[in-house]
């Protein structure tokens, strides 16, 4: 038995990339590209550049599309780039679209704007502005635990109507709301949170965007590989083989760029510092998520 999905614009395995950096924190386009040819080589059907385990907030503006430019050379039309380019202002959002575009991004994220805590006619009204400004699809990300503004559901479903907003990275940890939304709308939901990745995909989410995939891109893959095979309980042991390392790495009180990070760099992998404010893992944190690592690779 096969199961069926809806469309999915951006593929159903993508990995909310790191942003590599040398050791005196400049950007590593070498490492950029590097990194997304593994990630794509073990299964990533998209990566999305420039989020929040991207470090964002401390990239420029030319960074961003510099590292567009570095990832789509290195990774072709295998895969899809999706550019974060929320910001809590809505000129630089669009200004952030329009480069992203020009640099080689198939597809644009966006949180709503963050610290002023706009209502839902102004969010609505940021997203719209945004998906009128270029010509590449648009995923709403809903992280209200970040922004401090949920994207309501009934806003969701309105904003749904625009032909360039086709999908949604879900952090909300609401399922029910979640639901409503792909009720009555076409949008593509890809959760944002690892340890849901079957549960969203079971009520038929189209795929997830993965910090924990940054060091572990196949074992997620294989989540959803089983489910589309028809062997939920397969899938379902699979989830459940992730969550140690999920949890060492989301659960730890550090934010998932700086676990990411530590555990790449353990692995010989490219990654590098962190910029300021954020600060590195320490060695026994290290240790825990590569122990965890570790577990999840010789299971069976």
């Amino acid at each position: 038995m096969t199961l069926t999905h809806r469309p999915t614009p951006f593929g159903r395995a993508l990995c909310a990339m790191i942003t590599p950096f040398t050791t005196s924190g400049a950007l590593d386009l070498d490492g950029a590209q590097r990194l997304a040819d593994r990630l794509v080589a073990e299964g990533c059907d998209g990566l999305v550049l420039s989020g929040t385990t991207g470090e964002s907030p401390t990239t420029t503006d030319e960074e961003k599309a510099e590292l567009i430019r570095a990832v789509r050379a290195a990774v072709g039309e295998r895969a899809v780039i999706v550019a974060g380019v929320g910001t809590a202002d809505t000129r630089h959002t669009v200004e952030l679209a329009l480069a992203a575009e020009k640099a080689g991004a198939d597809g644009l994220l966006a949180v709503t704007p963050y610290y002023s805590r706009p209502p839902q006619d102004a969010v609505e009204a940021h997203f719209r502005e945004l998906a009128d400004a270029s010509g590449l699809p648009v995923a709403l990300y809903d992280i209200p635990g970040r922004t401090g503004t949920r994207i309501e559901p009934e806003t969701m479903i309105r904003l749904a109507g625009h032909p360039r907003i086709v999908a949604v990275k879900d952090c909300a940890y609401d399922l029910l709301g979640t639901q409503k939304v792909l009720a009555e709308t076409e949008l593509a939901y890809y959760t944002g949170c690892d340890e849901y990745v079957l549960a969203l995909y079971a009520i038929g989410g189209s795929g997830y965007v993965s910090t924990v995939a940054n060091a572990a891109p196949r074992h997620f893959r294989a989540v959803i590989d089983a489910f589309d095979a028809g062997d939920t309980a397969e899938a379902a042991r699979l989830q459940r083989r992730t969550i140690p390392l999920t949890e060492s790495m989301m659960s730890s009180g550090l934010p998932g760029t700086v676990t990411a990070k530590a555990l790449l760099g353990r692995l010989g992998l490219p990654a590098g510092p962190v910029r300021a404010p954020l600060r590195p893992a320490g060695h026994e944190m290290t240790d825990g998520l590569l122990a965890a690592y570790e577990e999840l690779v010789s299971a069976r």
